[in-house]
């Protein structure tokens, strides 16, 4: 029973798309060849791996046991470059970092334009995602590192608390609310128009699901695709919106804006950085770690 690491790459793959086109792309085969390899690990393995569906495949009991080992087997051979790399030249490393919005938009940004300055053989594949699947993405090692807000579960990981961030309501100058210093969330829902951030983005379907908790629906009026753009529609007296009080700092126009403290406990949140539990990681990872580390401190 021989399989090579194109086979294990491959199948990682279907696990990450669920489609053997797609799998087959990354993989750099020919969908023919794709399927013939996994034809090959069934016939190897006397069990079926994949249920071929309408939209794509789905993973058997088996599948899943062969998609959580090739993971570590691939994982194992990177630490395995890492460490070997002071020995050679040219050898890149890649990482897969998993964050919310409210992460990407405020001191990660700045965090790794750093890291990958100081570290130019080193790729960071960025993925945002609401906490509680990347917290699932990590405990099934489709992800290497995840930063998490400190409410989800991350019961099987290992957690460090980073930082404090804030969630506050920003409104301009002219509203109303200005005369407010803060003000709670439900009170907002049913009287004013939002500006939101794209309607993926974590922290959009984080407020839309707080929101629907309450019984109650977010006006929402406009969506732009970064906080600068939500500042400047807010000052323009287009709505109000929740934004991460850390990306306040980057916007040009601070005099147009009125901040104010937002009264719900969920507002204030913990930031974590976790991994699989008991999982090596190759050595530049536990360096990007440290450097997290540092830039949360300076946040």
């Amino acid at each position: 029973m021989r399989h090579d690491l194109t086979d294990l790459r491959l199948f990682v793959n279907v696990g990450d798309t669920l489609s053997l086109t797609r799998a087959a792309e990354r993989t750099f085969l020919s969908l023919p060849a794709a399927s013939a390899r996994v034809k090959h690990m069934e016939e190897a393995f006397k069990t079926r791996l994949l249920v071929r569906q309408a939209t794509g495949v789905a993973l058997t009991a088996a599948g899943e046991v062969l998609l959580k080992h090739a993971r570590l087997v691939l994982g194992q051979l990177e630490c395995l470059t890492a460490d070997l790399q002071p020995y050679s030249h040219g050898i890149k490393g890649r990482l897969r970092l998993l964050a919310n919005t409210t992460s990407t938009n405020s001191f990660l940004a700045d965090a790794l334009s750093s890291f990958l300055a100081e570290y130019p053989d080193v790729d960071i594949e960025l993925q945002e995602k609401i906490s509680g699947d990347i917290a699932m993405a990590i405990r099934s090692g489709a992800g290497d590192l995840g930063l998490v807000a400190g409410t989800v579960d991350v019961e099987g990981l290992d957690v460090m608390p980073l930082f404090r961030d804030e969630l506050v309501v920003v409104v301009s100058v002219k509203n109303p609310l200005a005369e407010k210093t803060s003000v709670r969330f439900v009170d907002l829902l049913d009287t004013y128009q939002f500006v939101g951030i794209h309607p993926d983005s974590a922290i959009q379907i984080f407020l839309e699901d707080i929101a629907s908790g309450l019984g109650k629906n977010i006006m929402q009026r406009v969506h732009v695709n970064s906080f600068e753009a939500v500042c400047r529609m807010v000052a323009a007296g287009v709505g109000v919106a929740v934004v991460p009080r850390g990306c306040m700092r980057h916007h040009d126009q601070p005099n147009a804006l009125h901040t104010l403290k937002l009264e719900d406990p969920w507002a204030q949140r913990e930031r974590l950085l976790c991994r699989q539990r008991g999982r090596d990681l190759p050595r530049f990872a536990e360096q990007f770690i440290e450097h997290l580390v540092r830039a949360a401190r300076e946040t």
